[in-house]
């Protein structure tokens, strides 16, 4: 039987409070394909030393092994807080259809976390963000993309 949207959204929020009290971020995701949850994430940032360990990529990741697929588009998460970008950028990736959140970027930007600092950076030109970044080299990287492009197993994502 199909679980209703609150629940779901529960789910992520119990699972962002659980994962404090196990010493981790608090942040949580639910990834939902027909109704039903296939996988869940927590922030794992902290007891992996690993940056990008956030909730829906972890929930991502299981769901993708769980469906043998990187395309998520039959999919939906619900997120304890308004994904960060990078955690957009990859909802974008696995061409997940809707997004729930609870907690908004300006709520975790109050907790201290630099989610709406990123999401402001990145409307800057890339010389101007507080990280510049420089291109250099581009000719030959174009030789991996002409390689991709004659690859006879290519699959487009």
């Amino acid at each position: 039987m199909a679980k209703s949207k609150e629940a779901m959204m529960r789910e992520a929020v119990r699972l962002s409070v659980e994962n404090v009290q196990n010493h981790g971020g608090p942040f949580g995701a639910v990834i939902v394909r027909d109704g039903q949850i296939i996988s869940t994430g927590v922030n794992e940032v902290i007891s992996t030393h690993d940056p990008t360990a956030h909730a829906e990529i972890q929930a991502i990741r299981k769901a993708s092994r769980e469906v043998d697929s990187p395309e998520l588009t039959d999919c939906e998460i619900y997120c304890s807080c308004e994904p960060c970008p990078m955690c957009l950028g990859a909802i974008y990736w696995a061409g997940i259809r809707k997004i729930y959140y609870a907690a908004s970027r300006e709520d975790a930007e109050k907790a201290g976390f630099r989610d709406n600092h990123i999401y402001r950076e990145m409307s800057l030109p890339p010389e101007k963000r507080s990280i510049p970044a420089e291109q250099m080299m581009r000719e030959e990287a174009g030789e991996a993309f002409r390689a991709w492009m004659d690859w006879e197993e290519r699959i487009e994502y």
